[in-house]
């Protein structure tokens, strides 16, 4: 365990925080891929170090872990960035219409489970900010079979949300883990 801090205090030490290196001034544009690249790095500073313990859960009967956040968000930056935005045609590789869950039901203490989330996970926003990076503005539209038409500020705005709700998740999930506390 960690000694007691404060959860106010940051993750890791401010100097070496790299969610304090973004800007604070800008475009739409810039400041939406910030605030989302901070979120994104938030999540993986939570994840980090842990191996196979990424997969403990919550508390029963809950499939709440690390690990399923990591394959889930893997899934929801596909379907947002690679099927809705882009058109391609993308399945989520971690859950299915038969099974819904398994983004977190499969989230097992597996080495080789653990880096295939890693290397979705990555794969996934290297293809997303290389979207981003090339659209053309932030009102390229795209249709999603739930939401209808989206543009891709919508997406932006949402996938922030969607990563500051589950860095919630896994501000608890990582003290269960090792008692490690911080934003």
């Amino acid at each position: 365990m960690t000694p007691a801090r404060r959860r106010a205090d940051m993750f890791v030490p401010a100097e070496r925080d790299p969610r304090t290196l973004g800007p604070a001034t800008g475009d739409e544009r810039t400041l939406l891929v910030a605030f989302l690249a901070a979120q994104r790095v938030t999540l993986e500073l939570k994840c980090t170090d842990l191996g196979t313990r990424l997969s403990q859960r919550s508390v029963a009967p809950s499939t709440l872990s690390l690990l399923g956040l990591l394959r889930h968000l893997a899934d929801v930056e596909r379907r947002w960035f690679r099927r809705v935005l882009a058109a391609e045609d993308a399945r989520p590789l971690f859950s299915s219409p038969s099974d819904p869950d398994r983004d977190f039901t499969g989230a097992v203490p597996d080495p080789a489970v653990v880096t295939r989330a890693w290397d979705a996970w990555r794969a996934e926003i290297a293809f997303a900010e290389a979207f981003v990076a090339k659209a053309p503005h932030l009102d390229l539209e795209g249709h999603d079979a739930w939401r209808g038409t989206v543009s891709l500020r919508w997406v932006l705005v949402h996938m922030i949300e969607e990563y500051a709700r589950h860095n919630g998740h896994a501000d608890l999930l990582r003290e269960r883990i090792d008692g490690a506390v911080g934003l």
